[in-house]
């Protein structure tokens, strides 16, 4: 049977270089669109060949890349995508051919390209197009936590072991920084095989086997100097009533409701003496009544080193912050000591400081394990071992920080805040323009000009609104609505767009749906930050049209009032928006005055926002002892 490989609205969005909107209207538009030919009603999928053709017929490029097209071949062949992938690395690496002649061809060529990387370049184009959904995304260890697992496990040779390798991220990322061998083995077939895979592309020596970890150990009596493990969470079903004598329960029988604590045992039974695991863990892990025993043997015979808090957003796996636990098969006398740390107090909002954040996290881990002093780091504390050995045995770190180390941390940061408060306080007496000239009382209303017709003259463009997408997360900084009514930068770089719109310098930006109009006009430093959803973009010629100006008069009650009322919010056109019609010299006195208020208001909210933190800072101070007041005060 013929393969049609089929393709999303989307998909085909993206390969044409438009919109998902512009999809939608062409299905509208025109009769000889493709019918869907699989999906949902919310979803349809199209035959890509047919979509090609009409796109072709109807003067609209379609720029596919060759292996999206391989790709789509492949999941069709197969049916199930994990399949897909796994044959395909199989044919990459040598280690299984592909049995369809015209597959094995089309991959060749992949391949053979002038500028296709070979078969490892080739895997990891096909690897992305795999990873592409939710639910893969989910189930991925991201690379910067991946790099984050290895360092904390102290790898640069040896051997290491992943006892739930998945598609082999952990064991790739131990390989490159220097590992020597590397075990695998996962219970899902497919999952092994592109693992397997990976490492013989990647030319890393070491085995992946399928199986049951728990069940049945594909290498019992391996002893490795690094085991890393991104878990399972919450199985119930894992094989407690069958595995009740198993030599591995050094530190008790797991509860049937503690599958994490089998994998921690599972782990550490495979460490050679001086060896070191780092694992992923749910936080319930920590403190859950169930397992505190094994928690408590886990401390007295000092294989739990470390249990941190990673900051929220480090991975897709789960909601909130997970933890990483790192043990260690003790070589001498059981340390006295366990390092807590909450990783939570390092996070920004913006994802794009992670590395930094991680990178301040290994380094209070390796100066933890090498004996160091950990007092700069105010995030990470040395707790005595005999401190937490009460009747809950709970370890999570936020709940074991001492207040009193953080005293000369809240001190600094409560000087730094009211030295900034009081420089931004001076600073905006001096910013408070002048009031403006009244006109005469009998004066005209200025003639107006809506923004469509502004489009059509070609005195701006209207770009957006777009929507969100299930694709790849945006590689750098987006602006949001609420950065635009917050009058911020932007915070995020994880929106899902369907379209990338990097904005320039004088853009002027609008959220479609907001509780009060908001405008702002993007500066030089903001300029390469991408358009977040939902939000219009208006690019001004300036030699006609001054991006102030034209911020300022976008915000006027008139313009609020056309604007559509949904509870309590409203829903803008931005094509209806009226503006005055005035000379371009008397625009630019407008916009100066207005980005001179502008520039105004957004200092006032950054002594707003400082006033309340050196408020919650004082309190925190007063009310533990920190701080006390004065006869100044």
């Amino acid at each position: 049977m013929e393969r049609r490989a089929r393709v999303t609205a989307a998909d085909i969005a993206r390969f044409a270089g438009v919109g998902r909107a512009a999809v939608s209207n062409w299905r509208k538009r025109y009769e000889t669109f493709p019918a869907p030919v699989g999906g949902t009603v919310a979803s349809p999928q199209f035959d890509l060949a047919e979509v090609d053709r009409w796109l072709t017929d109807n003067g609209k490029a379609l720029a596919i890349p060759d292996e999206h097209r391989f790709w789509r071949d492949m999941v069709e062949a197969q049916t199930d995508p994990a399949e897909a992938i796994a044959r395909a690395a199989e044919q990459l690496s040598g280690t299984r051919p592909l049995t369809d002649a015209s597959l094995r061809a089309e991959l060749d060529a992949l391949v053979a390209r002038p500028k296709g990387g070979g078969a490892r370049e080739t895997l990891h184009q096909l690897w992305a197009q795999f990873a592409d959904t939710p639910a893969r995304r989910a189930a991925s260890t991201p690379d910067h936590l991946a790099a984050l697992m290895v360092r904390l496990a102290g790898i640069s040779a040896g051997t290491v072991l992943d006892p739930a390798c998945g598609n082999g991220q952990l064991l790739r990322t131990a390989a490159e920084a220097g590992a020597a061998e590397v075990f695998g083995q996962d219970i899902d077939e497919p999952t092994a095989r592109l693992a397997a895979a990976w490492l013989a592309v990647d030319e890393v020596t070491g085995e992946i086997r399928i199986g049951d970890s728990l069940r049945a150990d594909a290498f019992p009596g391996l002893a490795v100097d690094a085991v890393l493990g991104h878990l399972p969470f919450g199985q119930t079903n894992w094989g407690q009533e069958d595995l009740g004598y198993d030599l591995r329960w050094e530190f008790g029988v797991p509860p049937r409701t503690e599958p994490e604590l089998a994998w921690v045992q599972h782990a550490h039974a495979h460490l050679k003496p001086g060896g070191t695991a780092v694992l992923l863990m749910p936080p319930s892990a920590a403190a859950r009544r169930a397992g505190r025993r094994i928690r408590a043997e886990l401390l007295r015979k000092g294989a739990l080193r470390a249990v941190i808090a990673l900051p929220p957003g480090a991975t897709t796996a789960i909601a909130g912050a997970l933890h990483v636990w790192i043990l260690q098969r003790a070589a001498g006398a059981p340390a006295p000591t366990v390092l807590l740390a909450d990783g939570r107090a390092l996070a920004t909002p913006d994802p794009m400081d992670l590395p930094e954040t991680f990178d301040g996290i290994a380094e209070a881990v390796e100066t933890f394990l090498g004996g160091g002093d950990l007092t700069q780091a105010t995030f990470a504390h040395e707790i005595p071992v005999i401190d937490l050995l009460d009747a809950e045995v709970d370890l999570t770190p936020a709940r074991h920080a001492p207040a009193g180390l953080e005293h000369a941390h809240l001190v600094r940061e409560l000087e730094a805040n009211q030295h900034l408060l009081k420089g931004l306080a001076q600073e905006l007496g001096r910013r408070v323009p002048a009031a403006l000239k009244a006109t005469e009382e009998d004066s005209f209303p200025l003639p107006t000009i809506a923004i469509a017709d502004l489009a059509r003259s070609g005195a701006l463009e209207i770009l957006g609104p777009i929507r969100g997408d299930d694709g790849e997360p945006a590689d750098a900084r987006v602006l949001t609505a609420q950065d635009v009514t917050g009058q911020r930068s932007a915070q995020r770089s994880d929106e899902r767009l369907s379209q990338r719109i990097p904005l320039k310098a004088g853009d002027v930006v609008v959220p479609l749906v907001a509780r009060h109009l908001a405008t702002t006009v993007v500066e030089a430093g903001d300029a390469e930050i991408l358009l977040g959803r939902n939000l219009y973009l208006l690019r001004c010629d300036p030699q006609v049209l001054d991006p102030w100006f034209l911020a300022a008069h976008l915000r006027t009650a008139a313009n609020e009032r056309q604007a559509s009322s949904l509870s309590g919010t409203l829903r803008l056109d931005i094509r209806k928006a009226q503006v005055p019609r005035i000379p371009i010299a008397e625009q630019s006195r407008h916009g100066a005055a207005f980005e001179r208020l502008y520039q105004l208001n957004r200092m006032a909210r950054q002594v707003t926002d400082l006033s309340v933190e050196m408020t919650r800072l004082t309190v925190e101070g007063l009310a533990f002892g920190k701080l006390r007041p004065t006869e100044k005060n």
